[in-house]
């Protein structure tokens, strides 16, 4: 078996490789069009999180785009098991960042998705990297941005893709602006997510996000942080939110598998309640912590 001195390991079709020596064909879907789907996954103690959760999603995303997976999802979890081990972070003390990605194959160049001859399926195992420490205790500043989440109606949020030109320019726009995420809009005006994270609001001591149907990808860490909430009695719903609510609200953050909760503390330059992580936020990182295995004061905070 492959063994990283390095901590980066690719799995290209079930083969191991090192990162110098992984390559796909310039005519693969995924490449050309985005045609792909991916999922990104975190370890715990080595272990990978809500790992049956995230291959669900995937094939909820392949359904969705009309792509026939190459693996059931025993394979997939075996082949990310194998290439977790064979970057050889636990042994560093070190967790590990994973992204799977299954592309629709190659082919002759053409839109229709029957030139395609077979899905090419990569696994990128690597060190994980979290934001800093001082995000976490500051917190974070997000802009409400101009460009808007896809239309449900154009693309079904639900499957999460490798057509990210939306989400990149968001948070382009974002970046410009000095803030750290983006937030965008539906074509009402309304909050849906963050370019690469779900949103959370806190009023009046209760957790509120935005519903599916604002046309968001349901984050996995999203559901396991509404579990956390019933473990620790915060009240939580799920609601169509204005700017005006984010911005006008107690506490918030963002969140998702490498950031976990990550608090808001401005938003288009200008303070969220008192402009410092508030107790309800800190309240469901120990919770969900503790859904982890891993204590509050290990890596992230």
């Amino acid at each position: 078996m492959l063994r990283s001195a390095m901590g980066t390991v690719i799995n290209i079709d079930g083969r191991l490789l090192p990162p110098e020596e992984a390559t796909i064909s310039v005519l693969d879907r995924g490449f050309l069009y985005g045609d792909s789907i991916y999922e990104v996954i975190r370890t715990y103690g080595g272990r990978p999180f809500e790992l049956d959760a995230h291959l669900d999603r995937l094939e909820g995303s392949a359904g969705l785009i009309a792509l026939t997976l190459p693996w059931d999802k025993k394979r997939f979890s075996e082949e990310i098991q194998e290439t977790i081990r064979a970057s050889a972070n636990i042994e560093a003390g070190r967790e590990t960042y994973v992204r799977l990605v299954v592309t629709r194959g190659s082919g002759e160049i053409g839109l229709d998705p029957a030139l395609a001859v077979k899905p090419r399926t990569v696994i990128i195992s690597r060190p994980l990297v979290m934001p800093s420490k001082e995000c976490y205790e500051s917190g974070v500043e997000v802009a409400v941005v101009s460009v808007q989440r896809v239309a449900p109606e154009a693309i079904n949020p639900a499957a999460k893709t490798g057509n990210y030109l939306n989400n990149l320019l968001a948070l382009k726009e974002a970046r410009d602006r000095g803030a750290y995420e983006a937030v965008m809009l539906d074509g009402k005006g309304r909050l849906t997510e963050g370019s690469t994270s779900n949103v959370f609001i806190v009023k009046d001591g209760k957790l509120v996000t935005p519903p599916t149907d604002a046309g968001i990808l349901e984050g996995v860490t999203r559901r396991v942080i509404l579990l956390a909430a019933q473990d620790v009695d915060i009240a939580a719903s799920q609601l169509h939110l204005e700017p005006d609510d984010l911005r006008e609200a107690d506490e918030a953050f963002i969140t998702s598998s490498i950031r976990e909760i990550l608090p808001v503390t401005r938003v288009d330059g200008e303070p969220v309640g008192e402009g410092r992580v508030g107790s309800v936020t800190k309240k469901l990182q120990a919770a969900f912590r503790e859904r982890t295995g891993v204590p509050v004061d290990g890596e992230g905070f």
